[in-house]
Order: structure tokens, then sequence, then C-alpha cells
């Protein structure tokens, strides 16, 4: 007989990254967003641009207590410390339980206790590096690497003789997120930027998550210049679309792009900017760089994959 198919779970989690909420949704359950008057960040629901499935349901926190669910699953410490006491029932706190970690430790690189101290919750980091970088004590843990839909009918142009650069809030963020290697960078390499207050750093403005993709294929490479972050999402988008990504050798980045093959990565700004302008002058070079970072791409980072390790994961804490 053939096996029954997995149960459809019920999972509460928070709206905290938008597009990485989108793909997490092609798994398929049913997911109810927590959301509060006026959508303020953390409980936005399904607000924007994004085509959300039928499997995305809104809740308002107030009544997240008197509704069933199978599985609960944080991804931010304010809801980790404070919705899950004052905002789920006794019931629901004893339920599975999961915690997904975006982010590298803030405030120590080697030695900072995860808070989720809980034999019993599963942390999933994003990164291998973020795991191996955390100290996430006696709580269970593993890693679901990013996967991300490839976007219909968009392919990678580079007739643009320029670089793009895609960060939120650069300015605020600061050297973290390489705000003075962007500006180093750009005195010597035409470069745009683009992403939330884009234009307080000298930057083009915000592309809409929908036409991003679009956006940056015009352009000749993608270059990352952060220090220290998991591995961004648009750098796995841009690599889909056949695009060549240049930036920093530091966290996750290092194992996914290598050079000569997928583009250049390097801890020497100098030698970026070298493989930069390399790239502007041979667009065939860069064309050929870029199809080794999609074929990287769709075999790391396919959203099947991700489907699929969620899908173990989720049963793995429901059984």
């Amino acid at each position: 007989m053939p096996a029954n198919p997995p149960r459809r779970l019920r999972i509460l989690t928070w709206h905290v990254h938008g597009n990485y909420l989108y793909y997490l949704t092609q798994v398929p359950h049913d997911f109810y967003l927590v959301t509060k008057p006026s959508h303020p960040p953390g409980y936005a629901g399904k607000v924007g641009v994004l085509p959300w499935g039928d499997n995305v349901h809104e809740i308002p926190a107030d009544q997240v207590a008197a509704h069933e669910f199978d599985v609960i699953l944080f991804q931010h410490r304010t809801h980790w410390f404070d919705d899950r006491l004052n905002v789920l029932s006794d019931a629901q706190r004893r339920l599975p339980t999961v915690y997904i970690e975006h982010d590298p430790p803030q405030q120590n690189a080697f030695d900072e206790r995860h808070w989720v101290q809980d034999a019993q919750t599963l942390l999933i980091h994003v990164t291998h590096f973020n795991r191996l970088m955390w100290d996430s004590g006696a709580t269970p843990t593993r890693v679901i690497e990013h996967g991300v839909i490839v976007p219909e009918g968009v392919r990678y142009g580079g007739e643009k003789a320029r670089g793009i650069v895609v960060v939120n809030h650069l300015q605020q963020r600061g050297r973290r997120l390489g705000s003075d290697v962007f500006a180093d960078v750009a005195q010597r390499v035409p470069l745009d930027l683009v992403g939330m207050e884009a234009k307080s750093a000298g930057g083009i403005g915000e592309i809409g998550n929908l036409e991003l993709t679009a956006f940056t294929a015009q352009y000749r490479f993608f270059f990352n210049p952060i220090r220290w972050t998991s591995l961004g999402l648009a750098v796995v988008e841009a690599m889909t679309i056949g695009m060549p990504i240049v930036g920093l050798a530091t966290t996750e980045l290092a194992t996914v792009i290598r050079n000569g093959e997928s583009g250049y990565i390097d801890t020497s700004v100098d030698a970026l900017v070298d493989a930069m302008q390399a790239l502007l002058h041979d667009p065939a070079e860069a064309r050929r760089l870029g199809e080794g970072a999609r074929r990287v791409a769709l075999e790391r980072f396919h959203i099947d994959r991700f489907v699929r390790d969620w899908n173990e994961a989720l049963r793995l804490v429901s059984h």
C-alpha cells in the first residue's frame, strides 16, 4: 500500500524577513502569521507585494491563545522572550517548537551563547557558518540552507558596465554591512546601490521585491561588501539568473563562490577592485562566471531542496 501522505501542519510564526518567509511558505503546510494593529515590525502579516499562497493566514495576537496549532516557529528573540510568555497559552508553550536563527552572533564572533537554551526546541541555522560560530549549548541544531524560486523569464544581461550592490539601511548599519567598503570601492569602480534608505548612502533607492532580479540583471556583476552576515538572499537570487558575484571572502559566501568559476571573493579589497575592473572590460568572461554561479545556485539553493529539508525538520519535531 502507498505510504500515508505527511500530515498537514498548522504552524504559528511571525513575519520577520519577508522574502525568507515567502520561500518558507512554499513548504506544504498552513502558516499563521501573528499580527498587531497597524502591522508594526515583526507583526506585518501578509502585507506587501509578495504573492502569498492560500496556505498563509493572519491571526491577531490577542486571538492566538484560543486557536490550535501543531508547531510554534520563532524567528526573533523578541518573540521568544515576549510573545512566548504573553501571547501563547500554557498548552501552546508545550507544543513542538522551532527557532530559526537568521544571523551569526552579533556581540562576540565565537563565544556568544544563543539565548534559546532548551533541549526541546530545534534551533535551525540558515548557514553552516552560523552554526559554527554560535554556541548553541544544549539546544539541538540543524542547518537548512536557503532555497529560492528562480524568477520566470529573468536572465542575466550584463549590458550595463556597472556593478550593483543590494543592502538595506547600509548607512545606518555601518561597518558590519560594509558601508566603508562600499564607499571606498565606489570611488574606484562604477557602482549603484539599491535597498531601503539607499539614497542616504549615495544610492538609487529601494527596488520592489518582485522587480529586483530584473533590475539587477542589467548590471555587469553583483558586488557584496558585507563583512559579517548570513548568506544574503539577494546574492543567491542574483546567482539564479546567471550573475557573477564579487564579494568579501567572509562568512558563508566563502563556501559558495569559487574564484574563476562563479565570481571572485577575497579579503583584499584591492584585489576585488581589480577583479571588478576586469569584468567591466570583459563581458564574455562575466557571462561565463555568471553561468557558473547559476549552476551552483540551481544545485545548492533550489526551492525543491529547501522544501524537502523543511519537511524533514518539521516531521522530526512533530512526530
